[in-house]
């Protein structure tokens, strides 16, 4: 059951890529469509019928040989496995019915539906694999269809130009993240996940020298497979690609952002729980990068004015509480996390395409205004969505990023307390900039023109449909999972899938009353300050803006970090390019080339060419003086 689910969205990849023609536009959406539905169908009854014991492997073949390298092509399954095939194929399936009515004047529908469906198909490889050699080529695989799909609309500049940094900056991390590997195996002789389980708390204590320092092993791999997680999952100084993927179709976005690629690094710390249980100062490092993500993320999302972008720095603020969770110890509450926000992000996002769709492609918030009556249905979904992502009760980010933030405090770390007060701060600025959101785009005056208004519509029931289940998600998932993931219930939930955690998740439940209320205050006083800027004294956002200028500059152009980029990396890259160019290849190879071409051989030819008389007797002379030269040099060797 389990293959036919890796393997379904692989199928339906092929045939819309390949027998588009053959099977006609309509069905090279349909198949594909169809086949994720039945997977994520599949992946419930997995999930529920899912036995917290050991892990099920599902050896296919083996892949290669060599050395001492041998690597089994399997499918492990486990609850951590369960949980990320229901995430990926219920919005994966959701995103494919929504993009039926989306897409539906694209003229390259087919090439867009393999493309959703080779993405999915290259996460499920992800998270479904037994060692890291796969799991490497599942975390390419997603690497190359995130560039296929955020450059979809390749004849616009800024898409190729979005797809080319999404790729390259991914690479930085990945490489990374394939050191780890190479560590591993130089360490532990295998890229089995069981094997070098085990192994590790062997290693404890274990160090080596490199350039002359001397290295703690596990803290060393955890750090590199870190940065890999931190390219994925766009953590700062790796985020840079996140907002600008927001050039591909919105259900990329949702697709990408909300449940997939951006979640595999978190997926990673939580898999390598039994190695960063060992590694306290790696761990503590990524506790500090996903609070301080969670921080610059939202100050960032403050300020935006593209709608989708907003969404987009939510999310890299999201990511950022699901890694401190992990950092701390917390894997069940990163996990519940990533569970829920799949939820109230896919809705998010689907609902912004809804929105853009009504105004015929309008992404800037402050040409909307006035839409709750446009598009009532539109409006009630991005709310509740709204209401999720912002932890108000009893909806789902409630409960998993109060949890999130309670198990922060209850680590009882210096780091942990950061990340604890880094929390709730980020909790009133994700309240603040997803209200202002709705404010700008819903209520108050309409700041486009009449003709858009009128030609805006809600949006057909093939893309209300999957937001509608979404919804459902943003309300009950945090209610009825809650008992499993981080309850009573999450010691039997689990397993063996995830290392330690336990404790701190039963300290996190015993907090005291002003740590568990704190996120729920923070969250209504950003509510409330949006409400006040927006809604009762609406004006006084601009004066604001004007009062403090060179803040919000710096907000605006995202703590000016691309920037940054472009002077340190980019224009000198680019100058040294142009150097090796002019000077080296121009000057100095083709200088050289056409000096000998021009100059030398002309001048060769010119004196060789006097020599070819034509005359009989010239030669004869010639060959006279030959003779006579063979004759000396015999006659002086001889002697």
């Amino acid at each position: 059951m389990v293959s036919a689910i890796v393997l379904m969205p692989l199928l339906g990849c092929i045939l819309a890529g390949f027998f588009s023609r053959s099977l006609g536009e309509r069905m090279s959406q349909l198949i594909p469509t169809g086949l994720l539905i039945a997977s994520a169908v599949l992946s419930w009854i997995v999930f529920a019928m899912g036995n917290p014991g050991d892990p099920q492997i599902i050896e296919w073949f083996t892949w290669f040989s060599t050395g001492g390298l041998e690597v089994v092509w399997s499918i492990r399954v486990d609850t951590l496995t369960r949980v990320m095939l229901v995430v990926v194929t219920t919005v994966s399936a959701l995103v494919h019915v929504y993009s039926m009515g989306y897409m539906e004047h694209d003229p390259s529908k087919p090439r867009f539906f393999s493309y959703l469906s080779l993405f999915t198909f290259a996460m499920l490889m992800l998270v479904t694999s037994n060692n890291f050699v796969q799991m490497f080529f599942g975390w390419e695989g997603v690497g190359v269809a995130s560039y296929l799909l955020i450059g979809f609309w390749h004849h616009k500049p800024s898409a190729n130009a979005a797809a080319m940094k999404a790729f390259i900056v991914n690479r930085v991390g990945d490489f990374g993240f394939a050191l780890g590997i190479f560590g591993i195996f130089a360490v532990y002789g295998s890229v089995s996940f069981e094997t070098v389980f085990e192994a590790i708390p062997g290693s404890v204590g274990s160090t080596f020298y490199f350039l002359g320092w001397e290295l703690d092993i596990l803290n060393t791999l955890g750090m590199l497979l870190f940065i890999g997680a931190m390219g994925k999952s766009a953590q700062f100084i790796l985020h840079t690609w996140l907002p600008d993927a927001m050039e591909g179709p919105t259900p990329v976005s949702a697709l990408i952002h909300a449940a997939t690629m951006v979640t595999a690094g978190v997926f990673l710390v939580c898999r390598m729980s039994p190695l960063y249980e060992y590694a306290e100062s790696a761990a503590t490092f990524i506790v500090y990068i996903g609070a301080f993500t969670a921080f610059f993320a939202a100050t960032v999302g403050l300020v935006q004015n593209d709608i989708k972008r907003i969404v987009a720095y939510s999310t890299c603020s999201q990511l950022g509480y699901m890694f401190f969770a992990a950092g701390v110890g917390a894997y069940e509450a990163a996990m519940f996390h990533l569970y829920t926000h799949a939820f109230f992000k896919a809705l998010l996002f689907l609902g912004c395409g809804s929105v853009i769709h009504a105004l015929h492609d309008e992404q800037d918030i402050r040409r909307m205004g006035g839409l709750w009556s446009v598009i009532p249905l539109t409006y009630l979904l991005m709310v509740v969505g709204t209401m999720a992502l912002t932890g108000v009760p009893p909806f789902a980010g409630y409960y998993s990023k109060d949890m999130v933030i309670e198990a922060a405090h209850a680590a009882h770390t210096n780091a942990g307390l950061f990340a604890f007060w880094v929390g709730v701060v980020v909790a009133m600025m994700t309240a603040f900039y997803s209200w202002r959101l709705i404010f700008l785009v819903f209520h108050g005056e309409r700041n486009n023109t009449p003709e858009v208004y009128a030609k805006a519509h809600e949006s057909p029931n093939v893309m209300l449909i999957p937001m509608a289940v979404l919804l459902v998600g943003s309300i009950l998932a945090g209610i009825v999972f809650n008992y499993n993931f981080i309850g009573d219930g999450a010691h039997d939930f689990w397993g063996n899938a995830i290392a330690g955690g336990q404790q701190i998740i039963h300290e996190a439940h015993h907090s005291p009353f002003w740590v568990k209320k704190a996120p729920f205050f923070a969250m209504l006083l950003g509510t409330g300050l949006a409400l006040y800027l927006y809604i009762a004294r609406p004006g006084l956002a601009g004066k604001l803006r004007e009062s403090f200028g060179s803040a919000y500059d710096f907000l605006y152009n995202k703590w000016y970090i691309d920037e940054l980029y472009e002077m340190i990396f980019i224009k000198p890259s680019m100058w040294l390019g142009r150097f090796l160019w002019k000077k080296g290849d121009g000057a100095t190879i083709d200088g050289a080339i056409d000096g000998v071409s021009m100059g030398v051989i002309p001048t060769l030819t010119g004196i060789y060419g006097r020599l070819q008389s034509g005359y009989v007797f010239h030669y004869a002379f010639a060959m006279i003086i030959g003779v006579a030269l063979i004759i000396t040099f015999a006659s002086v060797g001889g002697q």
